[in-house]
């Protein structure tokens, strides 16, 4: 009977020995993922990325944005304001565009490629040259074409002109690609999968970048402005804004930092917090807190210098939400650049003044102060006729305000359009407003012969190395 029971016992064990594999897998931890989720977790991750406000020794390169264009300041740590930070570029290579590759090859993985594929591999691509056009825009020359290879630890940096061309000519081949008739993602935190919205960023997006290099590249950057204008924005309806929840961890970071971080360091700053005074501009009551104690005072700290936290205003309660979306590209924004468009008297755009008072007007509504539009347009110092300069001082400067927690796209407009004219602070490292980010440090160990060579490429590895788009 016992030798009866032992061959029942080893008959079994041979009968199951084919699933024994899978009694070693782990249910718990995931080795695989739908595309979908690679593609949510870069959009998250660039979210982050955009509207984070720490930084230090090796930071997010976008966080000290809004300190270098003095949108606000930092009265503790001066490190941003006085420009003696250094960053990395990992946040954006291996959080946004690793996932984004990882979705795309899972996609093109498939046995068989549907047009709702077409549309998700096209959205990608809208994403990524959001991403790579950032980086173009803060440094310079990048790893781009050996850009994330494994096998390749020490990629070559790729002539930044020649970067920006060709994401230019890939938006253009993705928003050709996007078919408005088939679906998408099941769903995406930045549209939930709506071709139409992809399709109006995209061009949108397109119409930035045209303009963008339009000084460098008269030719591509009117061609790039006239093949977006059918599908660009045209409400605040279709801005391209990350929208976030109440509980972590999809909070938005600037929530994070200010609020969970309790950080009593960052206030408005004087010139730009002045300058909303004096135009008697209703959205500083959205952008600032009143100083404590006093009675719809708004009051900006020098750029730069260590002063006492609660004699200034700080973010607007608006900016202490988990809820608060972050934006990547707005419908304010579009009227700027259409305003610019008829300034240059580029073909199928006319009458810069009306969509200069758009783009306020889009502002104002954002905020829910949409009724305050036609009297802050009517003051002399803003109306298109009659405010003080260039078209390009007129657009600048309402750009700066608009554009407020935008610091990246506030920035660089600022390069582009020169306006404000801002003064670097006391002790700076550099005695002007930086107008290129530095290379990370670990470049310069890691990938030393590329980086040497990107930096006799760009002239210099320098702050105030000037980019192949900044032409004036």
């Amino acid at each position: 009977m016992k030798n009866y029971y032992i061959l029942i016992l080893i008959a079994v064990f041979f009968s199951c020995s084919g699933d024994l594999e899978d009694m070693n897998v782990d249910v718990k931890n995931a080795t695989e993922a739908p595309a979908e989720t690679f593609f949510n977790n870069a959009v998250k991750n660039l979210s982050d990325t955009m509207s984070g406000i720490t930084y230090g020794a090796n930071g997010n390169p976008f966080n000290t944005t809004r300190l270098l264009v003095q949108q606000i300041s930092s009265v503790t740590y001066n490190e941003g304001t006085t420009y003696y930070s250094n960053f990395t570029w990992n946040e954006v290579y291996m959080d946004i565009l690793n996932n984004l590759a990882q979705s795309a090859k899972i996609i093109e993985s498939s046995e068989s490629m549907t047009l709702v594929n077409t549309n998700q591999l096209a959205i990608i691509e809208i994403v990524e040259v959001y991403a790579y056009s950032k980086l173009v825009e803060a440094f310079g020359d990048i790893p781009y074409s050996q850009a994330l290879d494994v096998n390749n630890i020490s990629p070559e940096y790729d002539d930044q002109q020649d970067v920006y061309v060709d994401l230019i000519g890939r938006l253009t081949t993705a928003i050709d690609s996007l078919d408005e008739g088939q679906g998408s993602w099941g769903q995406d935190i930045l549209y939930n999968g709506n071709v139409t919205n992809w399709k109006r960023f995209g061009a949108s997006l397109l119409l930035q970048m045209g303009m963008r290099i339009i000084d460098a590249d008269p030719t591509l950057g009117t061609q790039a402005v006239t093949t977006a204008l059918p599908n660009v924005f045209t409400s605040n309806a279709d801005i391209a804004q990350i929208e976030h929840l109440e509980s972590q961890p999809n909070t938005a970071e600037l929530w994070t930092d200010l609020a969970v971080g309790n950080r009593r360091d960052f206030v408005g700053c004087d010139v730009f917090v002045n300058y909303m005074n004096d135009l008697n501009d209703a959205r500083i009551a959205v952008y600032f807190q009143e100083v404590e104690g006093t009675d719809g005072v708004y009051l900006g700290a020098p750029s730069g210098l260590a002063v006492a936290y609660n004699d200034y205003s700080k973010f607007g309660t608006l900016f202490y939400q988990p809820s608060t979306p972050v934006i990547l590209l707005d419908y304010a924004t579009v009227e700027f650049l259409l305003a610019e468009a008829a300034e240059r008297s580029i073909a199928g755009v006319t009458n810069a003044e009306e969509h200069y008072n758009q783009a306020i007007r889009a502002s104002f509504e954002y905020y829910g102060l949409g009724s305050g539009a036609d009297s802050y347009l009517s003051n002399p110092m803003v109306a298109y006729d009659t405010a003080p300069g260039t078209w390009q001082q007129k657009i600048g400067m309402q750009k700066w305000v608009a554009l407020f927690n935008q610091g990246l796209e506030a920035w660089t407009e600022y390069r582009r359009l020169d306006y404000p004219a801002l003064e670097a602070p006391p002790e700076s490292f550099v005695p002007t407003v930086p107008v290129r980010l530095t290379y990370p440090i670990s470049e310069q160990t890691l990938n030393k012969a590329n980086y040497e060579n990107a930096d006799a490429a760009i002239g210099g590895d320098l702050l105030t190395t000037k980019l192949f788009w900044d032409v004036d």
